[in-house]
């Protein structure tokens, strides 16, 4: 008699949803799409004050960090990637908001970490970037890119060490493994584990602009983030038809 072989377990159905309302990931989605440049700074002192939810995208040069900041808000050039990196040392603020009402802040930093830039500038950076950490007070969440095949290196180990009093104080933190398109699976299991280690209780998301792996999981963190207790359009289902017509 021959055994008749086990069906594959189906997987399990995805929460419905009422009739049109969208989904967490497209809300934050929609939501990221409104983003608009704000200013720019070469120093902290010359960002203004502002009382929104700022979330700060950080990282060493090459680590991706402009293609993941374009590819979450769907423009192709919010965020400028420099052909000479490390050259660029300004802080760059992007706008987030509904109907021109801004809810939350985007920050930009320069990428660090880049061998051509004199060793003067390099430390004369780090220390902007270390008191904007440090002090910008509406600073919500950090969130660090790292490429996942050369790992996180000593001047990543050193900004965690910097934002870790502020973790510890109920600041958001994720790290980001960019290019996780260029990983094998179980390069990218390795990968994820190592970085949770890593990050010390902080979020970690694999992440690839090609494949749009992780893409619509890290918009939904950055959303709820920036909307802590519901309080934003997760929260009201009723709002998303406006929300939709504001970000065509």
């Amino acid at each position: 008699m021959t055994a008749t072989p086990n069906p594959k377990p189906k997987s399990p159905p995805k929460p419905a949803t009422a009739a049109g309302e969208k989904s967490p990931g497209a809300v934050a989605m929609g939501w990221l799409h409104t983003a608009k440049f704000l200013t720019t700074a070469p120093q902290l002192h010359f960002l203004p004050a502002l009382d929104v939810p700022e979330i700060a995208f950080v990282g060493r040069s090459n680590a991706g960090k402009s293609t993941c900041i374009n590819t979450l808000t769907q423009q192709k050039q919010l965020a400028f990637a420099s052909k000479r990196p490390g050259r660029t040392q300004h802080i760059n603020l992007f706008s987030l908001g509904k109907q021109g009402v801004m809810d939350a802040v985007l920050t930009d930093l320069p990428g660090y970490g880049y061998a051509a830039v004199p060793k003067q500038d390099k430390i004369r950076w780090q220390q902007v970037m270390a008191n904007y950490l440090v002090s910008r007070e509406n600073l919500k969440a950090i969130v660090l890119m790292c490429d996942p095949r050369h790992g996180m290196t000593e001047l990543d180990e050193v900004l965690l060490d910097v934002i870790r009093p502020r973790v510890e104080e109920g600041l958001k933190f994720l790290v980001v493994l960019t290019k996780a398109d260029k990983l094998t699976r179980a390069e990218s299991t390795k990968a994820l584990s190592i970085a949770k280690l890593q990050a010390g209780g902080g979020e970690v998301r694999l992440f690839s602009a090609p494949k749009r792996t992780g893409v619509e999981e890290v918009a939904t963190l950055l959303w709820d983030w920036a909307h802590p207790q519901g309080a934003g359009l997760a929260a009201r289902p009723e709002a998303l038809a406006s929300h939709d017509d504001a970000a065509d």
